[in-house]
């Protein structure tokens, strides 16, 4: 393959993409750019991109695929700006945001109809950020959802997945309003669940003479996870994703009201079957197969409250040169296994540090 890629944005998922279409194209060349200087320059001195170019308009003049992987509202922005750009005529435009409908529409309404483009998602991602977290293998086994329009050709659309191929990725296409109910329902709204969930207790614990946030650990820090993630991303993705989430927060009011009057009425049969069935459904989602929202890997130790025992621990694992994302201390252990928790960024990491730690301490993963 002898074609040029223009790589709009140098983060984890677009240095990732980069790596993956260099590893599976030789020929193929990867001119980079990004607003940030650091994240550029470092591209270049890690070999993620062959080039870097100093503007937008650089990057993209000579680029057969021009990949954008950028925020939703900035992907709208580099859009409107590529519309001015005298482009290859043949050239196709693809993106990685995790809303496609809007985005789908915003391209078709102001790129020149000689131009394709085709909205993209893989639906993989990482808990580190920045290019120097970059791996080829990011979006292996992972769903990359196409969302190509009626008026894209299938042979664009096979010259795009074949330029993907690297990514081992599987292939999914939706109409992009198909997307953004799916990833609504899996992704969006369980964050907005979790964020509302973190204010309501940190609410809570205003109103209270006890700190409630000392007790809000364990399996309440598990669930809330992903309310950590970045403001400014979610309120982009909420913004342009309106609608679906609109309906989905009436819905789950409706829901809300029916356990409600379960435990208004003391209906402990109703009660019962509403846990079973939220179990049954739970119990049966793949356990290895990678969603929308990033797997946590953890591993918990049983270890003695004495000095040195976090050193001997981290010890054993850089001595096997395993890396860590997270460890903590557990204080609240209700429903927990363990009194350390040991974050790791891929299972192959968590069962090799297993391997190594259960030779001296008592560990245990949960993958329920």
């Amino acid at each position: 393959m002898s074609k040029q890629v223009a790589v709009i944005g140098l983060g984890l998922i677009g240095g990732s993409i980069a790596l993956a279409i260099k590893n599976q194209h030789e020929g193929a060349r990867i001119i980079g750019f990004d607003v940030n200087q650091n994240q550029l320059q470092l591209a270049k001195a890690l070999r993620v991109v062959d080039e870097t170019a100093s503007s937008l308009e650089e990057a993209v003049q000579s680029a057969d695929f021009i990949m954008i992987a950028a925020p939703v509202v900035q992907t709208e922005h580099i859009l409107a700006q590529l519309s001015e750009y005298s482009l290859k005529s043949n050239v196709i435009i693809s993106d990685v945001g995790s809303t496609k409908h809007s985005i789908v529409k915003h391209a078709k309404s102001i790129l020149d109809p000689s131009i394709t483009f085709i909205g993209g998602h893989p639906m993989a991602g990482s808990h580190k950020t920045g290019v120097s977290a970059a791996k080829s293998h990011l979006f292996e086994n992972a769903f990359y959802i196409l969302t190509p329009d009626q008026n894209v050709a299938e042979k664009d659309l096979n010259k795009l997945m074949d330029l993907l191929r690297g990514t081992k990725a599987t292939f999914v296409e939706l109409e992009a309003e198909e997307h953004d109910y799916l990833v609504g329902l899996i992704s969006h709204f369980p964050h907005i669940l979790a964020a509302s969930l973190v204010n309501f207790v940190s609410e809570s614990n205003n109103n209270q003479r006890f700190n409630v946030a000392r007790f809000a650990a364990g399996g309440f820090r598990d669930i809330t996870r992903i309310a950590s993630a970045s403001p400014v991303m979610w309120r982009d993705i909420l913004l342009r994703n309106k609608e679906v989430l609109l309906q989905m927060t009436d819905d789950l009011k409706l829901e809300l009201d029916r356990i409600r009057n379960y435990i208004e009425q003391e209906d402990g049969d109703k009660i019962f079957d509403y846990f079973t069935d939220a179990k049954d459904f739970r119990d049966g989602l793949p356990v290895r197969s990678r969603g929308a929202i990033p797997a946590f890997y953890d591993l918990f130790l049983d270890v003695q409250d004495q000095p040195g025992v976090i050193a001997a621990v981290t010890q054993k694992l850089a001595g096997e040169e395993i890396s860590i994302t997270n460890i903590r201390i557990i204080e609240t252990r209700e429903d927990i296994m363990g009194v350390l928790r040991i974050s790791f960024r891929s299972e192959l990491d968590r069962d090799n540090a297993k391997a190594v730690l259960e030779r001296d301490f008592d560990t245990y993963v949960d993958d329920k």
